[in-house]
Parts: C-alpha cells; sequence; structure tokens
C-alpha cells in the first residue's frame, strides 16, 4: 500500500458516521477506498505480481478478481466476518498490525467505519443491482488564484440511479503542472507561480478537470496586441492579454525566410532567394513567400517524410514480408497524395480501408506493420496505432487495464478491437510475391464467418464484445459481406469527430509553433485540456470547413503574426513555454540537419542504394544506415508515438559535429560550395557574404564581417581561414537550430 514516507491526510469522520443499516457497496465504496489509499496502485498490490503475496487490480479495473483476492485467497485470512475488527485488511491499514505500507488511516476515519460495515455485512461482492457511474462533476470548474494562495475543490458523481453524492475524500488529485499548482489529497489547490494549467480528479473511470490561472499583477499595454493578421492571433493574443504576458516583437524577414523555408519545405533558402526577398520592398512579400513554398515539390518531400513517420512506414521487424520495395511504394503513394493535395480524411479513409495486394495498393502496408504476424487485433499494435495516428489518442494502456486518466474501460479497448477482427493478411515472403490483405467472411474462404458475430473475446472476462467506438456509440449489425471497419472509419473521419481533426491540428500545430495545444501532441483526452481552448476550437473548425485540407491550415498558421513573433524573449516572457509570446528555438530535425549541411557546402551525402543527390528527407525507408540521422533523432517508425523523432540535444551530437571527418571533407572538398568561390576569385568580403548566406540564411553584420577580415588577416593559409570560418559557421546554434 502506500508507502509510510508519505504524507496521508486524514479525515476526521467518525466510524458512526456510516448508517448501521446501509450495506457500502463493494464497486462503489470499498474500490474507491483501496485506489484512493494506494492500496491498488502500480506502486503496491496494484502490480501484476502484487506485494507479499497480496495483489488487486491496478485502479480497480477489474472489481471481481479483487473481491475474491480479497475474500477468498489465503483461506480468507484477510476477512473476519465473524469478528470483523479483527479483520487483517482493517488492522493493518488502521496500523493495528505491522505493515510494510504504514498506517492509512485511524479508527476513528471514515474509511475505517466502510470497510468495517463492509465486513459486517457479510462483505458482498459486485452484484449486478449495483448502481454504475455516470459522470463526475469537479466544482468550481475554474479558479483564478494568487500565486501562494490556496482553495479547495469539491467533487460530485452521478450514477445510474439517479443519486448523486460528494465523493471528494475518494478522489485521486493531480495536478497536469505541479510547478505551477499543487493539489494534495483531499482536494486543496494552491498555486505557485503566475501562469495556467490544469488539475484533475478521477474516481472510478470518471475524469473531471479544473483549469487554475494566475495571472501576472501588471497589465501589459494594449498596444502589443493591436496588430493581428488573423483569427490565429485573436485568440493566442487574447491569452496572453488575460495572462498578462508581453509578446516578442515581429521576426526579422531573414529570420522569416530561413524559419519558413526550413518549417515548411525543409530546405535551406538559397543565397539568390535570400537576397530577392530582403530586396523587395512589396507590403504583402512574406504572403507571397507562404504561397510560394507551399507549391513547391519539396513541401511534398517534407510532408511525405512527415506522414511516413505518421503511419509507421517501415520494414517490418525481424520479417521478409514487408521489404525495402514494399517501404519505397508506400512511401510514393504518400507522397503522391501530399501532391494531389488530399484531405486528411481522404487520406485517412484509404489507408484505415486498404484492400488488396501489396503490389497493386501500396496503403496496405500499414496493415502489414501494425497487423503483423500475429492477425489477431487483441495481440497486434493496430488498436494502439489507429488510435494514437488517427485519433491522437493513447489506449494500449486499456489493453491490459483500465486507462489511469481517462475514462477509456479494458471493454473500449476491446470493443475498439472487434472493428479488426476480421483483417486478415495472407502474407509472402517479398520475393515470392505480394502479401494480400483481405477481409474474411465477405471472400467466400471462410464461408462460416459471414454468419458468426463480428467481434473479439475479452481475455480476462471471457466475453465476446461487438465492435463499438471509443465514445461507445451504436453501430449497426453487421450483414453477410460488410467490411467491419467502414462504420468505424465513417465515425473517425466525421467532421463532428473533434479527435480526428484536432490530433492533425495539434500535430501541424506543434510543427510550426514548436509546442502543442496539448502536450503531449498525441495525448488528447479530458484530462488534458488545450492550453487555449478557444483557439483549438477556431482551427479545428478551420480546418474540417476546409476539408481537413493541411496546406490551408498551414497557410493560416504561417500568415499569423503569433508564427511570425521574434525568438528573442523578453523578461516578462522568457519563462512562457507554453502561450506562444515568442517563436520557440528547436533543434533542426534530423534529415533537415543533414540536408542542410550538404545544401551549404553544395557536397550532397551518399546514400548506399539511392542515386547521388537524393536528400535525407526524400529517403523512404528509416531502416537505412546512417550514424548522422540515427544520432539526430530519425524516426524508427516502430510506434505511432511522436516521441519516436527526438529533438533534444546531446553531448555525442555537439562532439560530432566539431569533430566529424565527413563534415570536414565536405567544406574542403575540391568539388564544393568554398573551394569554387575560391577558384572564381571572389573577394574576401564576397566570400564571407556567401558563407553567412549559405549557412545562416543572412547577411554578416559589421561585427561579423569585421572578426571574419581579422581572421582572414592573421592566417597562414587564406583557404585554411575560409575552412576554418566555414566550419565554425556550421557548429553555431544559429545554424543547427531553427529560429
Amino acid at each position: 500500500m502506500i508507502r509510510a514516507s508519505l504524507t496521508v491526510a486524514v479525515l476526521l469522520v467518525t466510524a458512526s458516521a456510516v448508517r448501521a443499516d446501509s450495506v457500502p457497496s463493494f464497486v462503489n465504496d470499498i474500490i474507491p477506498i483501496l485506489t484512493r489509499y494506494g492500496c491498488s496502485q502500480g506502486s503496491c498490490h496494484g502490480k501484476g505480481v502484487g506485494q507479499n503475496g497480496f495483489r488487486l487490480s491496478l485502479r480497480g479495473y477489474a472489481p471481481e478478481q479483487d473481491h475474491e483476492w480479497l475474500t477468498r485467497e489465503y483461506f480468507s485470512r484477510r476477512i473476519d466476518v465473524a469478528d470483523p475488527e479483527s479483520s487483517t485488511l482493517l488492522r493493518k491499514t488502521s496500523g493495528l498490525a505491522t505493515h510494510e505500507g504504514g498506517k492509512l488511516f485511524g479508527k476513528e476515519s471514515k474509511a475505517y467505519g466502510l470497510l468495517l460495515a463492509w465486513i459486517r455485512a457479510g462483505a458482498p461482492g459486485p452484484g449486478k443491482a449495483d448502481a454504475t457511474l455516470k459522470d463526475i462533476r469537479l466544482r468550481p470548474d475554474r479558479l483564478t488564484l494568487a500565486p501562494g494562495t490556496s482553495a479547495d475543490l469539491k467533487v460530485e458523481a452521478t450514477f445510474s440511479d439517479g443519486s448523486t453524492r460528494d465523493v471528494t475524500w475518494l478522489c485521486r488529485f493531480e495536478s497536469n503542472d505541479p510547478g505551477q499548482a499543487e493539489i494534495d489529497l483531499l482536494g486543496k489547490v494552491r498555486v505557485r507561480r503566475h501562469g495556467e494549467t490544469a488539475v484533475r480528479a478521477s474516481f472510478q473511470t470518471g475524469v473531471a478537470v479544473a483549469v487554475v490561472t494566475s495571472a501576472r499583477p501588471k497589465a501589459i499595454d494594449p498596444k502589443h496586441f493591436a496588430i493581428k493578421n488573423n483569427v490565429v492571433d485573436e485568440h493566442v493574443f487574447a491569452k496572453l492579454r488575460d495572462l498578462r504576458i508581453e509578446p516578442s516583437g515581429l521576426c526579422s524577414d531573414a529570420e522569416f525566410m530561413r524559419r519558413a523555408h526550413l518549417d515548411t519545405i525543409g530546405v535551406l533558402p538559397t543565397p539568390a532567394e535570400v537576397q530577392a526577398f530582403l530586396a523587395d520592398a512589396s507590403a504583402d512579400k512574406r504572403k507571397k513567400l507562404v504561397d510560394a513554398l507551399l507549391a513547391r515539390p519539396e513541401f511534398n518531400d517534407y510532408w511525405a517524410l512527415f506522414l511516413s513517420d505518421l503511419l509507421q512506414n517501415r520494414k517490418e521487424r525481424d520479417h521478409d514480408v514487408r521489404g525495402v520495395k514494399g517501404v519505397r511504394d508506400f512511401h510514393s503513394w504518400i507522397r503522391k497524395q501530399v501532391a494531389d493535395k488530399r484531405g486528411w480524411d481522404q487520406v485517412a479513409r484509404d489507408v484505415l480501408l486498404s484492400s488488396g495486394k501489396s503490389d497493386t495498393n501500396a496503403a496496405i502496408g500499414y496493415y502489414i506493420v501494425t497487423v503483423g504476424e500475429h492477425g489477431d487485433p487483441t495481440k497486434s499494435e493496430v488498436v494502439d496505432s489507429v488510435a494514437q495516428a488517427f485519433l491522437g489518442t493513447r489506449i494500449g494502456c486499456a489493453r491490459c487495464h483500465n486507462h489511469p486518466l481517462e475514462r477509456y474501460t479494458q471493454d473500449d479497448f476491446y470493443h475498439f478491437a472487434g472493428f479488426f477482427s476480421r483483417v486478415k493478411l495472407d502474407r509472402q515472403e517479398s520475393k515470392k510475391g505480394p502479401t494480400t490483405l483481405r477481409i474474411a467472411g465477405t471472400d467466400g474462404k471462410e464461408p462460416h464467418l459471414a454468419k458468426e458475430k463480428v467481434g473479439v473475446q475479452q481475455p480476462r472476462t471471457n466475453v465476446f464484445l461487438a465492435p463499438r467506438p471509443l465514445d461507445r456509440s451504436v453501430v449497426a449489425p453487421f450483414k453477410p459481406g460488410d467490411d467491419p471497419r467502414l462504420p468505424l472509419v465513417n465515425w473517425i473521419v466525421d467532421p463532428k469527430n473533434e479527435h480526428f481533426s484536432g490530433s492533425m491540428v495539434n500535430r501541424i500545430w506543434k510543427h510550426y509553433l514548436g509546442v502543442g495545444l496539448v502536450e503531449p501532441v498525441d495525448d488528447l483526452r479530458a484530462s488534458n485540456p488545450p492550453s487555449n481552448p478557444e483557439l483549438w476550437k477556431a482551427l479545428n473548425r478551420d480546418f474540417v470547413k476546409n476539408k481537413f485540407d493541411m496546406r490551408s491550415l498551414m497557410r493560416l498558421i504561417l500568415n499569423s503574426r503569433t508564427y511570425q513573433l521574434s525568438s528573442t524573449t523578453t523578461p516578462d516572457n522568457a519563462a512562457d513555454n507554453r502561450f506562444y509570446s515568442h517563436y520557440v528555438v528547436r533543434r533542426l530535425p534530423a534529415e533537415v540537419l543533414l540536408d542542410a549541411v550538404s545544401s551549404a557546402t553544395g557536397e550532397p551525402e551518399k546514400f548506399p542504394g539511392y542515386p547521388l543527390g537524393l536528400r535525407a528527407v526524400q529517403l523512404p525507408d528509416p531502416g537505412l544506415k546512417s550514424y548522422f540521422l540515427e544520432l539526430f533523432g530519425r524516426s524508427d517508425r516502430v510506434t505511432a508515438c511522436a516521441c519516436e523523432r527526438s529533438g533534444e540535444v546531446t553531448l555525442p551530437q555537439l562532439l560530432h559535429v566539431q569533430n566529424s571527418e565527413g563534415l570536414v571533407a565536405k567544406v574542403r572538398s575540391g568539388q564544393g560550395r568554398l573551394m569554387k568561390l575560391v577558384r572564381d576569385k571572389k573577394g574576401d568580403d564576397a566570400i564571407i557574404e556567401e558563407l553567412f548566406l549559405v549557412t545562416l540564411s543572412r547577411l554578416p553584420t559589421a561585427a561579423n564581417l569585421a572578426a571574419a577580415r581579422e581572421s582572414l588577416k592573421d592566417a597562414t593559409s587564406r583557404d585554411e581561414a575560409f575552412q576554418d570560418l566555414f566550419w565554425a559557421l556550421m557548429n553555431t546554434k544559429e545554424f543547427s537550430f531553427n529560429h
């Protein structure tokens, strides 16, 4: 149970407060007590093997098992209905017997009283007559507090019989950001610093959220919010105004030119493009640049990479069912969808309803890697992957137990799995022929299936569960020949399904702004609300209105003043990492950084099995050996999780860039950019300017120019001096980060 070192708040409610004629419900009273005091947590008896010979289901997801273990295991030694107060369960939790978790509550507590009343009533188990939880509400659901102040929250539960109860004392409370606002075991919120976060209460499968806000004391001059380019700025600036956070100023033209190129098409602008943009005096030149970038072929390459990560386009693990050719074919298919400007709903529909042979329908590659050799959706990763990729929802934990932070139960997982129960792969090694995806029971190969119910067996309860979406809506009975995936896909891509639109909106928003409206970016749930709900709704409406057009959403973001704010922070907004008061500086993705090195030096990277000149962004296969790409966090596409791609900065990365023989060879290459400039007998200042333009996408400042001239003046070799300058520029944060 809970370690003795933890502080446990005790409610001073006497045992006599429990009515003698009332029988506590095992599901609605006893299980919540065991959960509330930590007994069924993973750190105690709730782990798979239990602890000290006693186990419980994690957070009480299997009450029938818990009742069996409590009342029948080890000759019923934990419960003594003849002498209830001598029950081991009561003696250990109240500190009257040795207990590794220490004393959890006293004999005068309400928890003790309920447990005692339950044992006196014969320790009844779950019953069909038990009311089931319908919903919980957290009151108040919005709080505005100054740092150092606190307030109490209350939780009310509503049950299927219409009854309501105050369950505050039985809830688990957590804060999404304890550094911003902390909450204790009894629901008292205390604000620690200015900002905003959410706190959540959990009771059984119910989750409720309250938003806690603490604005800075000094109002911001309205002039900082006067210029708004579009709806993005309206909602971002409204939030900043409410929180009293000053936005940074506008970024320079050179910064915008470089930033927009790298974020949108994954390549650096050429020196000529930079100079032309800087010389352009038109007021709408940024808007025209955005339109031009969205129309370039490099856009298709970059966003094919993005979607290939999301759709896990890789060779199958440890098998030759899907070789490099299958990966290349699916990559080409994905790129074509981007080039053809198809809506995300259309792409999702084609992938999720794909069937046929792998050599004629490359999209079945999604099922080859997610269904894998198991075929059985209850054992493969297809359920987890579909939910995370297309709904931004992590339900994998519900395979084994109820979701700890959301209402999804173990049954919800297996209901969802039922949609894929007829997906069958006639697998072939790639060298022997194509693999075929078919829907069993619809093609005459298994005629008996046409008469059997569609669904899966719940492994714990052994109950057959029919397909059902995560919102628990009713699905019409399937007819012989129906593809069970169809109603699921119709539900997923429905314009009213905010999880579908929101999952892509959130990913694209994070790509451009550095921080998702919901973080982690693919963990959408009621207990993890967006940092700006009004902006979230506006972006989702726009995305749906424009038929899930990714370019349209990107255009809206790129043209916003929010995206065009400087990355240079002010004393007022330096600590802000959630509300977009400035552009978030971040390291370039692995492929983009490697391409930037090749572009700057004029020396393309050589990838085995691919033609010289192919950029890293264009590589279809994440399994291709590349020390650089692996070191800098390329996605292995093993799961749909955005965490597969790493943007962290590590010491080995820094050492590699500083000491890489490959980088030095590119800089010194006789066929590279630098040596061509030297051979063309360009003047020192012209070469210096060119090197700044190809690496940092800007002209050198007066100080930069003076320092470069000084290094040349003292050099014994002009060639080596320029090589050192070139190497130094590519080792700056300004080169390897987008800002």
